[in-house]
């Protein structure tokens, strides 16, 4: 299996993350830590497209067996099958996540197929763009029970059986990476509840931090700013969207790699001291 070898490089207090680092021609004062992902299994949530499908090829690549997990099976075929071309292993689930049973079928499903998960990287999202006083409340839990309730149930699943293999393995490490939003720290217009529901998420990563830290679970959150996928890709073209650009601190916007150095960090056993960190990368849009 031709497997992409992570290594963390820690120069004084700044972490790089390195694939296939040619390390003769890198100078100056690095301790190499090669982050190994073999014996892994990650379960990656909202895996069909955009950020989810990313995080499941790189996770995939540095050598974690990844399940997929979204609605669209057609999408994720087409996943398992590049992650597998690559070298890689990859295994599929349905999962719905407003649908509590659904939740419950598909992580049990994701451990028969690959084994106990050790990662999970909770990304499922939607939005809706409006003013607040034209929300439904349909509008309203199209949003909350997929970003806050969905996410939620998904990771206390996960969480249950993390605990049990802890109590049995107590040296055992494991890994909830939730994927909040620079919107649940600053409001941004015409996305409200959005950003209520990722300010939610915020929160909550904290509180699962606290409560499940004991178990050696360790839970932080990614807070991306605008990441440009093929969801949003045409509006970033449009003239709309080059007018928000051009309101960013370095009118620019991310691409989903600009994540992965930062994903592995926090899905690596080498983050052991981290724990209810909400991580920005937003190219400097929260301090702006």
């Amino acid at each position: 299996m031709r497997q992409m070898k992570s290594v963390l490089w820690l120069l004084m207090n700044h972490v790089i993350i390195a694939a296939h680092p040619r390390t003769q021609a890198i100078k100056g004062d690095f301790v190499g830590i090669e982050v190994n992902f073999e014996g892994k299994v990650a379960l990656v949530t909202g895996a069909s497209s955009g950020l989810g499908a990313r995080f499941a090829t790189v996770l995939g690549a540095a050598g974690a067996t990844v399940v997929l997990a979204a609605r669209r099976l057609d999408r994720l075929k087409e996943l398992r099958a590049e992650i597998e071309a690559a070298g890689g292993a990859a295994r599929m689930v349905t999962l719905d996540v407003t649908d509590h049973d659904s939740i419950r079928a598909a992580v049990a499903h994701a451990e028969t197929e690959a084994g106990p998960i050790d990662i999970l990287v909770n990304n499922s999202g939607v939005s809706t763009t409006q003013k607040l006083v034209d929300v439904t409340p349909d509008d309203y839990d199209f949003v909350m029970d997929t970003n806050t309730k969905g996410a939620f149930f998904v990771a206390q699943e996960v969480a249950k059986r993390m605990i049990l293999r802890s109590k049995a393995e107590p040296n055992r490490q494991f890994r909830i990476v939730n994927i909040a939003s620079v919107a649940g720290l600053r409001v941004l217009s015409q996305i409200g509840v959005y950003c209520m529901s990722k300010a939610a998420v915020v929160q909550m990563t904290k509180a699962m931090a606290l409560e499940w830290g004991r178990y050696g679970i360790n839970v932080n959150a990614i807070c991306p700013g605008y990441i440009e996928t093929e969801i949003n890709r045409d509006y970033f073209r449009s003239d709309s969207g080059q007018k928000l650009i051009n309101l960013l601190p370095r009118k620019r916007v991310g691409k989903p790699e600009d994540l992965d150095g930062l994903l592995l960090l926090l899905a690596a056993d080498e983050s052991r001291f981290m724990n209810g960190a909400i991580i920005t990368a937003d190219d400097g849009m929260a301090a702006f």
